[in-house]
């Protein structure tokens, strides 16, 4: 990725993510690959020519590629020793799991390296596990079944061919992801004139969750006007109903009706750095400034969203991140901040798990699943 930070500055995207790709091929075998290595070459000049995007650089492409098979060798063992390369990861991230976790740093890392699985949640209002499981049998589909409603498929499949999609049987939820609800609602007592915001709620997983476990009346809150349409499209598919708005969750002003809430369930945006295995690209894209900017945002949204729950109810504070600042330390401060909150047992941080690269969280060590923090807060009187 070095390569890609020396080149940014002078060459268009397309032609940069192009060089490096072909430069990637270069590296392989020569005797297993389908190629040899001169083709490659020309095949890649010869597609930057003919994109308008990359064609002006198609010499400094030839050029490139041209100088790197002259001097493979040397800087292909040079690139071995750098951690950048052994674990497909930035310097930067690298150094900061080993300073926040010095005993599991290389467990996550290398989880977070492997291919993620696909993990189905069973809507048990629809289905039951065990009838789920015989129609994937029937389909020819070998599933690992764990825990109440959490299904693994051995090898993954579009996901409009596994049976009952159309009926609404299941939805595709890494299982780290399926602890929000249950963390929030069980115990709560919840009934149908309760009220339980979800917010930051596109694509609407964790809001059809919270609708299939509990009879409370749910508001899903979604600031992206183009990202509503996929929480009325899955709710419509798994046959259920919230009221869904679109709105900023740290300006309640602007969409709140003023009646408090027993449970808001707030899945902040953050760095994504525990579903890397997911979406690969999320290591290379982020930058290490990003994460203060992030948790600045979770802070906001924390401190205007407290306000709008009623004393007794709870707030489960989620992000799909694995280093501190985003987690542990975010839920610190605001407890800190705020001395009517009061944190509750929860789950803390679940980190990138595969059943390949070992159990990391040995409570939980039936489960594949991406990295999380979970803290939940419950109000009390002043």
């Amino acid at each position: 990725m070095a390569l890609r930070d020396a080149l940014a500055s002078k060459t268009p995207p397309a032609a940069v993510d192009a060089l490096l790709c072909v430069t990637l091929a270069l590296c392989w075998d020569p005797v297993s690959a389908p190629y040899d290595e001169f083709t490659l070459v020309n095949q890649a000049v010869e597609a930057a020519k003919r994109d308008p995007r990359t064609a002006g650089q198609a010499a400094f492409v030839n050029a490139c590629l041209r100088r790197f098979l002259r001097e493979r060798v040397p800087l292909v063992a040079l690139t071995d020793t750098l951690p950048q390369a052994q674990w497909n990861h930035p310097l930067w991230w690298i150094k900061r799991l080993q300073t926040e976790q010095p005993q599991r740093w290389q467990s996550i890392l290398r989880a977070s390296n492997t291919q993620a699985p696909l993990t189905l949640r069973v809507n048990l209002r629809k289905t039951s596990l065990a009838a789920f499981g015989q129609a994937l049998v029937e389909a020819g589909m070998q599933a690992r079944i764990v825990g109440r409603e959490t299904v693994y498929l051995e090898r993954a499949v579009a996901v409009t061919r596994v049976p009952g999609y159309a009926q609404g049987w299941f939805s595709v939820q890494d299982a780290a992801a399926q602890r929000a609800a249950p963390l929030l609602i069980e115990g709560l007592g919840l009934g149908p004139q309760s009220r339980v915001l979800d917010a930051c709620a596109a694509p609407g997983g964790k809001t059809g969750h919270l609708l299939e476990m509990t009879p409370a009346q749910v508001i899903a809150l979604e600031q992206d006007p183009a990202r509503v349409p996929r929480i009325h499209a899955n709710l419509q598919r798994l046959d259920l109903q919230a009221q869904v708005l679109t709105g900023d969750a740290g300006d309640p002003a602007a969409w709140w009706d003023g009646r408090f809430f027993d449970a808001v369930l707030l899945d902040a945006p953050c760095t994504a750095s525990g579903i890397v295995r997911r979406h690969p690209d999320v290591r290379w894209l982020r930058r290490e400034a990003d994460i203060a900017q992030l948790a600045h945002s979770q802070k906001r949204l924390l401190d205007a969203l407290w306000p709008l729950l009623r004393v007794g109810g709870r707030l489960l504070y989620c992000t799909c991140s694995i280093f501190a600042q985003e987690g542990p330390l975010q839920l610190q401060a605001f407890l800190a901040r705020h001395s009517d909150a009061i944190a509750l047992t929860a789950d803390g941080s679940l980190w990138p798990q595969t059943v390949e690269a070992g159990s990391i969280v040995l409570d939980n060590a039936a489960y594949d699943h991406d990295g999380f923090f979970y803290g939940l807060l419950e109000k009390r009187a002043s």
